[in-house]
């Protein structure tokens, strides 16, 4: 029983160790003679491992396992039984698992498993990765360190490795066709479109200034104008220097060289002498510059010029609106000549005396009726001449002019004496109308106000227009004038009248106007022309949109039209009230912060969204300030309108645009040879 007892405690003892060793024991291999210090020298622990592994230590674990007599060597193992007591035990390494690794004591780094066999996974990999770090040029003690970890690694996990390699082949392979099909496809379509090319040459895009087709043609004009520039500046910073002798020498040579540019607008137009005084400008330069340079007060000095030169640009571009309007604005000697004339011979020799007027044509709303308000003796006659010329009825033609009481004697003598043939002429006198008065008209009620006074006459005042160049414009007389105004009351003025078609005394008709007689309106008071072209034109041009008012009402981006040439439905207006709504808006705006004065915008107002848009053939504008219009354009259009500065019987027309009207003024008339009116 004792022999028994001891057996089964040695067994027990056997298999504690075995579990022991996962943990805590050391593994130490020696040869079965080998000394106690050779044992000491050699002793290495054991741990079992799944993935570990080292580059030297793994190369001596490699020529352990592959040693034929390391499978006889015997693990010496120290241990303590469940007694205490303290005991030794003997291992063969050949009895141990393939999972057991050796460790090293002193770093306590991982080696290969102990067993000699090799996946044949991992040894295709590794030659793969071999193969492909060799075509790197990595070097091969790292390519063994990796192989190493690879050959330590669990099966599953390197089955799994080896299948996502796999798949990122396939899929750069995937992106690799792609890209090349995507390519081809871009290729093709280049190909495609580079068929389609226009390469001639369509011309320059200046064709106005032939200097244009040289990019350089004015370098030697810039170059010299900046020479004075300079030149300017070291002459003040001499002076300030009292260096007499280098600043007449400076001032000397910008005379010189501005004399050589004098009007040059290019290269071309320099003086033949101007290239050599930019050379002796610019030897001129270098020497002020190793005198007097000083960074800054050379920038203190040109930006004193540059607000100078600012200041001087502001003040003639003020100049130059006052000049063009007053141009523009003043009745030249020959128009003033002309009513004088004409007046005077109204009077001496009885005409009037004669009120001969066929009333029956006058109110028969089944003729064709235009309305024309002008204190302009040349421009209304320009008007009528070029309307009934081109009507294929003319004696269904009706002319309503309505002038003031300063022009109606020479507006009436002209029309008598020099009536068109068939059309009737009507000539009217705006203070004949007695119900146009300031209890009644906004505008009159407003322009007999101190306010309105003083923003017009005092032009030393705060609140004048002086003050600024761009409301300038509205220092107009017109704006003073009820003429200007009484569109508005076209109902009032032609009680019998269905429709008529208004008319501005700075237009021109070519063709037929009858056509706009048949246009329905849809219901809508005015047809005009509209003139809004992408953002221009539109309602925040004219109105002020910061203005609640008017904010709440219209919007800002609605279409603007044209005064000028418009046909108003009178039976559609009085229903309407429209000459009511002109008041009420008119009336808002006493303090001029809806808009500024003119008839245009309330004129926008009071037909807003009940204008008819007609086709913009019909009418033409911007022939009185733009000189880029398609000429195509203006000779198709049925009216072609001088609005703006630049009226056809001034000098500042645009020479191109002014035959279009002096062809129907007479040259042949007395009245315009004693005035010296010629075409």
């Amino acid at each position: 029983m004792e022999v028994l007892r001891r057996r089964i405690s040695l067994n027990l003892n056997l298999l504690f160790l075995l579990c022991v060793l996962l943990v805590v024991f050391h593994i130490g291999p020696i040869g079965a003679d080998a000394s106690n210090a050779s044992l000491a020298q050699n002793e290495k622990p054991l741990h079992q491992c799944v993935q570990c592994g080292n580059g030297e230590e793994q190369r001596i674990a490699n020529r352990i396992s592959t040693n034929e007599d390391d499978k006889d060597i015997d693990i010496i193992v120290a241990y303590s039984d469940p007694s205490g007591a303290f005991r030794l035990g003997r291992v063969k390494l050949k009895d141990l698992s393939a999972s057991w690794v050796w460790e090293n004591s002193v770093d306590g780094n991982h080696h290969q498993p102990l067993s000699s066999q090799t996946d044949p996974l991992v040894s295709r990999m590794e030659n793969e990765e071999k193969v492909e770090r060799s075509v790197d040029g990595q070097p091969p003690a790292e390519d063994e360190a990796d192989f190493s970890r690879l050959s330590s690694m669990n099966p599953v996990k390197l089955k799994r490795r080896a299948m996502r390699m796999e798949r990122r082949a396939l899929r750069a392979a995937n992106l690799i066709r792609e890209d090349k099909e995507v390519d081809d496809q871009m290729a093709a379509a280049a190909i495609e479109r580079s068929k389609s090319f226009d390469t001639t040459v369509k011309g320059k895009y200046s064709i106005w200034r032939r200097d244009f087709e040289n990019p350089k043609s004015d370098s030697t004009l810039k170059l010299m104008r900046d020479q004075i520039i300079m030149a300017k500046a070291y002459a003040n910073i001499a002076k300030s220097k009292n260096d007499t002798r280098l600043y007449n020498t400076l001032l000397k040579h910008c005379r010189e060289s501005q004399l050589a540019i004098g009007e040059a607008n290019s290269d071309a137009g320099l003086h033949p002498s101007a290239l050599d005084r930019a050379k002796t400008m610019g030897h001129a330069l270098a020497m002020a510059k190793d005198e007097l340079y000083d960074c800054l007060t050379m920038s203190r000095k040109l930006r004193t010029m540059l607000q100078s030169t600012e200041d001087n640009v502001n003040a003639q571009k003020k100049k130059s609106a006052f000049l063009t309007q007053l141009a523009a604005k003043t009745v030249p000697k020959s128009l003033h000549c002309l009513p004088l004339h004409l007046a005077g011979d109204y009077f001496l020799k009885g005409y009037h005396l004669n009120h001969n007027i066929d009333r029956e044509k006058t109110e028969n709303p089944s003729l064709y009726h235009y309305a024309i308000f002008s204190d302009n003796v040349l421009a209304t006659s320009v008007v009528v001449n070029s309307t009934v010329l081109h009507a294929k009825e003319p004696e269904k033609h009706v002319f309503h002019i309505v002038t003031d009481k300063l022009n109606f004697a020479a507006m009436r003598m002209w029309f008598l004496v020099n009536s068109p043939s068939k059309a009737t002429i009507q000539v009217q006198n705006i203070d004949d109308f007695k119900w146009l008065n300031s209890s009644y008209c906004s505008v009159l009620r407003q322009l007999e106000s101190a306010r309105l006074k003083e923003y017009y006459f005092k032009a030393n005042h705060p609140s004048s227009l002086s003050v600024g160049m761009d409301n300038l414009k509205y220092r107009n007389p017109k704006y003073l004038s009820m003429l200007n105004h009484l569109r508005f009351y076209l109902p009032e003025v032609y009680p019998k009248l269905d429709k008529i078609l208004f008319l501005d005394d700075d237009i021109v008709v070519q063709k037929d106007l009858t056509p706009l007689w048949s246009i329905d309106l849809k219901g809508m008071v005015n047809g005009a022309v509209e003139t809004c072209k992408e953002s221009f034109h539109r309602f925040d041009k004219y109105l002020n949109f910061s203005n609640p008012k008017i904010s709440e009402n219209f919007d800002p981006n609605a279409c603007g039209w044209a005064f000028g040439m418009n046909i108003f439905d009178l039976k559609e207006w009085r229903k309407r009230n429209m000459t009511g709504i002109y008041h009420y808006w008119q009336d808002m705006n006493e303090d001029r912060t809806l808009w500024k004065l003119g008839s245009l915008p309330p004129g926008l107002i009071t037909f807003y969204n009940l204008t008819y848009p007609l086709d913009r053939g019909w009418h033409v504008l911007g022939l009185g300030y733009d000189p880029a219009l398609n000429l195509t354009e203006i000779e198709n259009a049925a009216v072609i309108h001088y609005n703006g500065n630049y009226k056809p019987w001034l000098d500042l027309a645009v020479s191109k645009y002014k035959s279009y009207w002096s062809k129907y003024v007479m040259p042949g008339n007395p009245y315009l040879q004693l005035c010296n009116i010629s075409e």
